[in-house]
């Protein structure tokens, strides 16, 4: 299958990038390669791209579309809480700029055979490496209630998390869960028809959650996020696109923690705590899209956009 992907917040991300020729820039979720074509044409003559990727599909199909470029780039098959070494290993010490594209691609999503879609059938698989021991199917048949219900409600912000994850373990007791369908069947039969019809599929927010589960996706972005700003250059930018609130509201907390570290009590005039502002946030409130590309990329409907600059002690 062809490895089709549409950018959400494409002239957004270029613009917060503050790209420039001959500097070094990370695509962490290189995916079909959508932000990162237009990321490595504005960095020739002498720049760099070191693009990341755990899903060999995505990193062989990036490698035909960036083919004109291929003596600008850097691939690396890796999941980006490792985004430190992919640096290093790439004969880089700091770099100008990161994108973190967060979340499933369009592509995952197509592929019926990857799991991840609630709207087709498939094996309950949901790994964005498929290199990975845990897959959904064994965590919905093994995961006891109490993790199970942790799992939809945390992850997923399932008001229905109790019911969803008690109708999981009643029908495991009689069959494998091994499809995405019989997945969505329980979940339809343990949301009350009433809530069903209200806030689009009532098997979203329960697939979200295992996906998070199955790829450890929140615990490696708040780690990611600590190390993009470790190796950015002073005046390098973070820009991160998130597609849940979980999600946003990690990076903003992360964004404003380190842009204001300071933990003096309020009376004190003078800080002593010795902390420093590492960041400058430059979206105060997160970018979404504009009427046009919500016209063309559904996808985009639940993008956020958050940018930060990389600064010394006395910038801020």
């Amino acid at each position: 299958m062809e490895f089709v992907h549409i950018p959400v917040l494409l002239n957004q991300t270029i613009e917060n990038l503050n790209i420039r020729p001959g500097a070094v820039y990370v695509d962490c979720t290189l995916g079909g390669a959508g932000h990162s074509s237009e990321i490595v044409k504005r960095i020739v003559p002498g720049g760099t791209l070191i693009g990341i990727d755990q899903d060999q599909n995505a990193i062989v199909a990036a490698k035909l579309k960036l083919e004109p470029y291929k003596e600008s780039v850097i691939y690396v098959k890796d999941n980006f809480k490792n985004l430190k070494n992919a640096i290093k290993s790439s004969g880089f010490e700091k770099v100008d700029g990161i994108l973190m594209d967060i979340g499933v691609s369009s592509h995952q999503l197509d592929e019926e055979d990857r799991g991840f879609s609630y709207m087709s059938d498939g094996p309950l698989d949901m790994r964005m490496d498929i290199t990975r021991p845990i897959t959904a199917e064994s965590l919905v048949n093994s995961a006891d209630f109490i993790e199970l219900k942790r799992i939809i409600r945390d992850y997923g912000e399932e008001k229905w998390a109790d019911r969803v994850a008690k109708f999981i373990c009643q029908e495991r007791e009689k069959y494998r869960i091994t499809t995405t369908f019989q997945l969505v069947d329980i979940i339809k039969m343990a949301i009350p028809a009433a809530a069903r019809r209200e806030g689009g599929h009532p098997a979203k927010r329960t697939f979200q959650a295992l996906r998070i589960a199955v790829n450890e996706e929140l615990d490696v972005l708040e780690a990611a996020l600590y190390d993009a700003v470790e190796m950015l250059n002073t005046g390098g930018r973070l820009v991160v696109i998130t597609f849940h609130s979980l999600e946003d509201r990690i990076v903003k907390n992360i964004f404003n923690q380190m842009e204001r570290p300071c933990t003096c009590p309020s009376e004190i005039p003078i800080c002593v705590c010795g902390k420093q502002p590492q960041l400058k946030v430059l979206t105060r409130k997160p970018v979404t899209a504009d009427e046009n590309e919500l016209e063309y990329n559904s996808r985009s409907k639940s993008a956020k956009l958050r940018a930060a600059e990389r600064v010394g002690s006395k910038n801020i």
